[in-house]
Parts: C-alpha cells; sequence; structure tokens
C-alpha cells in the first residue's frame, strides 16, 4: 500500500506545523503529505515550506470550499492507492503510519477510522472535551476506541479509505456537517468494509472555549435527522438519548427551582409516607446526581486532576444539552415537518 496523508486546513498555522512536525519522526516514512489550503486568508505555503526537506509533501492552495470537497481535491492530486485524513488539530503518535500499515495488511478493509485521546500536555479544558467525547459513559466511546456493536463510522479527524472507495463514491458529498459518517454509510452501501483500529489514535485538541464546543456539538445533533433522512436503514434509538437527556435534565432543573420556592406535600396512602415537593424531586434527581459523580470520579481518575473532573461535569452537560437541542429542532423541522435541510441548515450544505 501506498499512504497519501491528506490535511485539508484553513489557517491554522501553529496546529498544522504541529502535526507536520509529528509526522516527521514516523518510525514508517513511507507516505507523501498533500496539504490542501482552503482558501486561508495568509497562505500557508511558507509553513509546508519548512518541512519539505523532511516529508514528502506537496502543498495546494485553492478557494475555499469546506473540508469535505478540499478532502477530495487532495485524493484527485494524490499519488497514493490508500488516502488517510487528518485533521489539522491533531498530532500523530510515532508509530501511527506503522500500526495502520500492519493492521491494513492483516485485516484489509477499504475504510478504516481510529480513536482520539487528549495528550499529556493539553490544557484542562482540552482534556475534559476529551473525555465527554470519548467516554463511555457520554458517548459509548465510539469517538474513543472502545468495541461496539454493528458497523463502525471512521470520523475524518482520523480516517483513510482506498483510492478504491473514493473512485467508486466519489468521496465526500455535499455536507460541509456530518460529511463523515455520510462517507461511512455511502461507502456501506457500495459494498465496502470499515474498520475501527484501535490502536491508531490521534491527540486531538477539539474546541479551545466552551463556547465553541457547545456551537459544534450542536452542529452534530442537527446533522444526525439529515443522516437519517438519507440513510434511513441506519437508523438508532440510541440516537435520541442526548434529546433525552435534554428533556430530562430540564424537567428536574425547572421541578427543582419551583419546589425550592413553593413547598407543598405529596401523600402516598398506600405506603404510609408523605413527602415534600422538594424531598420528592431530590429523588426524582438522583440518577443525574449519580451520573455526574461517576463522570466526576471517573474522569479524575483518568486525568489525575479534580479540577478536570469538575470540568468534565460541565463540559458533559453542554454536550448532551447543545446535541439534544440540535437533534430535537431538525428533527422536528426536517423529520417531522418536511422542511428541507438545506433551508433550515444552509451553512451545513455546500
Amino acid at each position: 500500500m501506498n499512504f497519501s496523508i491528506i490535511i485539508a486546513v484553513f489557517q491554522r498555522e501553529n496546529e498544522l506545523s504541529e502535526l507536520l512536525e509529528s509526522l516527521t519522526i514516523q518510525t514508517d516514512k513511507d507516505f507523501e503529505v498533500i496539504v490542501v489550503d482552503d482558501g486561508s486568508p495568509e497562505k500557508l505555503q511558507s509553513v509546508a515550506e519548512e518541512f519539505k526537506l523532511k516529508l514528502n509533501l506537496k502543498y495546494f492552495y485553492k478557494s475555499n470550499s469546506g473540508p469535505g470537497k478540499s478532502r477530495n481535491f487532495g485524493m484527485e492530486k494524490a499519488s497514493g492507492n490508500y488516502f488517510i485524513f487528518l485533521d489539522s488539530d491533531t498530532i500523530v503518535p510515532n508509530d501511527y503510519i506503522s500500526i495502520v500499515r500492519e493492521n491494513l495488511e492483516k485485516n484489509y478493509t477499504d475504510a478504516y477510522g481510529g480513536p482520539d485521546a487528549a495528550a499529556d500536555d493539553f490544557n484542562d479544558l482540552q482534556k475534559a472535551i476529551s473525555f465527554s467525547m470519548t467516554s463511555f459513559l457520554t458517548t459509548g466511546g465510539i469517538r474513543g476506541g472502545k468495541r461496539q456493536i454493528g458497523k463502525f463510522q471512521p470520523r475524518s479527524f482520523n480516517m483513510g479509505i482506498s483510492k478504491n472507495a473514493y473512485e467508486k463514491t466519489g468521496g465526500f458529498g455535499e455536507l460541509r456537517i456530518g460529511e463523515d459518517p455520510d462517507l461511512s454509510m455511502t461507502l456501506w452501501e457500495n459494498g465496502f468494509e470499515t474498520q475501527l483500529i484501535q490502536e491508531a489514535k490521534v491527540y486531538h485538541k477539539r474546541r479551545t472555549s466552551l463556547k465553541k464546543f457547545a456551537k459544534q456539538v450542536y452542529q452534530f445533533g442537527a446533522a444526525r435527522p439529515i443522516l437519517n433522512q438519507r440513510h434511513p436503514k441506519y437508523k438508532k434509538l440510541t440516537f435520541w438519548f442526548p434529546t433525552l437527556f435534554l428533556i430530562y435534565f430540564s424537567f428536574c432543573l425547572f421541578g427543582f427551582l419551583f419546589s425550592f420556592f413553593r413547598v407543598g406535600y405529596f401523600n402516598f396512602e398506600k405506603i404510609n409516607l408523605t413527602l415534600s415537593s422538594y424531598e420528592v424531586m431530590m429523588i426524582l434527581i438522583s440518577p443525574l446526581q449519580i451520573y455526574f459523580f461517576m463522570i466526576f470520579i471517573f474522569s479524575g481518575i483518568e486525568n489525575k486532576s479534580v479540577k478536570i473532573g469538575f470540568l468534565s461535569m460541565l463540559t458533559t452537560i453542554i454536550q448532551h444539552i447543545s446535541y439534544g437541542y440540535g437533534f430535537l429542532k431538525s428533527w422536528l423541522f426536517v423529520g417531522l415537518i418536511g422542511i428541507p435541510p438545506k433551508k433550515l441548515f444552509p451553512s451545513h450544505f455546500y
């Protein structure tokens, strides 16, 4: 296999430099790098030039079109027969390429994906966001590299497809948000298999503020009903979990506030029990208390930090509520009312 690593990037000069630096120290150096500058106001050619003596690297500048089309552009310019996509905000361990090659030689599939994690030198917020996005307690571990029931949907921050698969499917489609699961399902529909290479992890910096993180997961949630519409065969009830969390969390929050300021009593005659409305609400929110205590403990132990444990509770709330709201809005207006997705979410499309 001849690997072509394709990096579609818009601005992010420092992050691109860090990613390219991590590629220079790969134990397996048999690959080329295609940097596609997606219309950055200040061209990133100078960054690419710094690494041309260390890497087999080609730099291309094009007008802005979004990551999906830029990756397709990169595949057209690549000389390899297997394309690897890495986001500019990732850093790869020095054995990444060798792990991918070894796994594909043992168990070849026309597409693969790998997990992401936080590096030791990431800041506390990045580590908390990483936990929320990868933990079994929050996403079922689908992004963190856990084996799962059903087919694995690679994510484009750490993903590869064969040249044959690209030529048959056309690569990434018209979606700007959710373009990677869209491609995964398109691959399945065309008879290609995907796999998770659990050991092929990358360090993913993700968003650097809570506001940006909330916006990102909101967009992910809004994209899912659109994907369900495009690929109805792959709908899952589990996609509803964040929305159910949003409804339950909102009910508990408003109920708690109401019971706190207006104390009444509930009589349970059959069991000879009288409880105040405040006590009833404390019982109702106990599952949330247990859940967030588990988030705090698991994240705190994993990251060896009480602060990150607390931050993980906050990022988990933001993740579930933002994704759940985006999913609910999209389901109501796109799935139920029938508003065309391009009209409701124009920024989700090219």
